[in-house]
């Protein structure tokens, strides 16, 4: 690899020393690398994206360069650090080794969800529809390939990608799946009854929530996110459509730890 565009999260480098490290070890083994500036384009030819921060800036950046065929190396400055993998204690060490080997490009399955059939996004890690308002359950119909899946009295309904497994669909319970399988995790939160677990299903499925009426038949309002970020206001009626999407996340594999012995490490006392 010869051409790196670094993504920094200034709150999280604010001297932007981690950054400058990057920058001085990439050119100084004679490759070019290329600083994130506001109002600048992507430049297409990239070879791999560096990006600083923690898994938030990671998941934005897939996001955002959904439309690039590149690879992504996420450097830890945040806490647990799922997706970004290499520790700044590492860093040379994990720079040298993407310049000079061949890494592992592991390739992540990503969502698209469809509103109405109009508004649309993709998540990598989930698309999650809950309430707005009072504090309330409303009820949200979900069906699989056009039958119907449950009616759910609840908070909220997650949809997950096996990345996304790790994140709130864990703390609502849900399973953890390993993160290069191709499969959708559907899990409600805080659901009104006893037997609604998690439900996996393929990758190949089509979802599709509907935002049911209020108690009294009045209008419900609640929210979509996707990957907790860009809430749209939806209401009765609504429906949301979602499946596996065409792009995917790539991402650079450089440890030969387990995805277990690093889910074990990094919930050791969680």
């Amino acid at each position: 690899m010869d051409k790196f565009y670094v993504i920094t999260n200034k709150s999280k480098d604010v001297s932007m020393e981690t950054t400058k490290r990057v920058q001085t070890y990439i050119e100084g083994q004679g490759k070019e690398c290329i600083l994130e500036e506001d109002g600048k384009a992507f430049p297409e030819d990239a070879d791999c994206v560096l990006v600083l921060g923690g898994d938030g800036t990671l998941i934005r950046a897939a996001r955002e360069l959904r439309a690039y065929d590149v690879p992504l190396l996420g450097i830890n400055l945040g806490t647990l650090g799922y997706l970004a993998e290499v520790e700044v204690q590492n860093l040379e060490t994990a720079l040298c080794q993407v310049i000079k080997e061949t890494p592992v490009v592991e390739e992540r399955m990503m969502l698209k969800g469809v509103l109405n059939g109009q508004t649309e996004d993709i998540a990598l890690n989930d698309i999650v529809v809950t309430r707005l308002g009072a504090v309330r359950l409303i009820r949200f119909t979900v069906y699989v390939n056009g039958e119907l899946l449950n009616s759910y009295q609840a908070d909220g309904v997650i949809i997950s990608t096996p990345t996304g497994s790790t994140a709130y669909n864990l703390s609502a319970g849900g399973p953890i799946v390993q993160p290069t399988a191709s499969m959708i995790v559907i899990t409600p939160i805080c659901s009104h009854a006893l037997n609604t677990s998690s439900i996996v299903i393929s990758a190949e499925d089509e979802i599709v929530i509907e935002i049911g009426p209020g108690r009294d038949g009045e209008t419900e309002e609640a929210g979509i996110s996707f990957d907790g970020d860009k809430n749209v206001e939806v209401h009765t009626g609504d429906k949301i459509v979602i499946h596996k999407a065409k792009e995917t996340t790539k991402l650079l594999k450089l440890s030969r730890v387990s995805f277990l012995e690093t889910l074990r490490r990094k919930m050791k006392g969680n």
